[in-house]
């Protein structure tokens, strides 16, 4: 069993645009179980075949799965259609996977969220809650009414918040969190790609070894303002497609009846990518070193051409 055939149970506004919903079994069947971090694909129903991954917020329970979606200006679809969802309607979804977990036995873990990136966060902090392990959790934002769950983060003993109001003065000060490096203290980050990099170069600089640097990009940030087409020759497979802004690689091979490779579709795990004969990438993934990425390698399933054309060996 791959995908399941879920209800929406509950509908819930948490900010102007951050929507919680409660998905169920309809025939109250135990679901799947999970661990923090892991996420849900959606089916988004249309001509073209898309699934869009959410991070699941409550613990695995076995009778719901909670997520929260923020409505994006540049959605291609996704985001537009899991607002428009009402309680009562069936949605198909994907069995849980987790590209993000919580390492066993931590002495110390330091989760980070921005924005959205609080969903994946919360999760794993109310599991460490509840297990007893020591914790900080710091989240990070613009503007308190539209951070979701910021009243809970803020009733934790061990959590921050760090409200900007496009103060720079106030955003969130990495390096003072982070240093010094210290052994079995593992970092988990989620949010924009801005805070990512940042938090992930601030760490760097410190000297935090990388297997204990963990992140995670939400979707909504994949996707930029001014995309524009462009042209992919897979050169193995003889085919030439066309890349729509608004499309990525990925969906449209699966259109056009091709078989890739792929599993997170939001560039963290490196299982599509594939390697650039001829033009030059637009990088949107977090899982290629500057290395791989000069060597051509690249990501099907988020990135896209600077180029007006790109030559794969597909």
């Amino acid at each position: 069993m791959s995908s399941l055939s879920l209800k929406v149970k509950k509908v819930e506004n948490l900010t102007p645009r951050i929507r919680r919903l409660v998905l169920t079994s309809p025939d109250n069947v135990p679901l799947p179980s999970f661990t923090p971090g892991a996420h849900l694909e959606l089916h988004i129903p249309g001509e073209r075949k898309q699934k869009r991954a959410y991070s699941i917020i409550n613990l695995s329970a076995g009778d719901h799965y909670e997520i929260a979606v923020q409505l994006e200006d540049q959605s291609t679809g996704g985001s537009k259609w899991v607002h428009s969802l009402v309680e009562g309607q069936k949605v198909e979804i994907e069995i849980p996977k987790n590209h993000f977990p919580l390492v066993d036995k931590a002495d110390h873990y330091i989760l980070i969220a921005g924005g959205i990136g609080i969903t994946p966060m919360l999760s794993m902090a109310r599991s460490l809650a509840e297990s007893q392990q020591d914790f900080a959790l710091h989240y990070a934002g613009r503007d308190a009414s539209h951070m979701a769950y910021l009243e809970e983060v803020q009733r934790m003993s061990n959590s921050q918040c760090w409200i900007s109001g496009g103060d720079p003065a106030k955003r969130f000060p990495a390096a003072k969190v982070l240093a010094p490096p210290r052994a079995n203290t593992h970092l988990y980050i989620c949010g924009p790609t801005e805070l990512i990099t940042s938090v992930i170069q601030i760490a760097r600089e410190l000297g935090w070894p990388e297997e204990q640097v963990h992140y995670e990009l939400f979707t909504g940030a994949l996707e930029e303002e001014g995309d524009e087409a462009f042209e992919v020759e897979l050169r193995g497979s003889g085919v030439t497609l066309a890349v729509n802004a608004g499309q990525n690689l990925l969906d449209v091979m699966i259109a056009a009846g091709i078989d890739p490779m792929f599993d997170c579709r939001r560039g963290d795990c490196g299982v599509c990518v594939a390697q650039i004969i001829e033009g030059e990438a637009d990088h949107r993934d977090i899982c290629l070193s500057d290395r791989e990425r000069t060597s051509g390698s690249f990501c099907t399933c988020v990135s896209r051409a600077k180029s007006t054309k790109l030559v794969l060996d597909l």
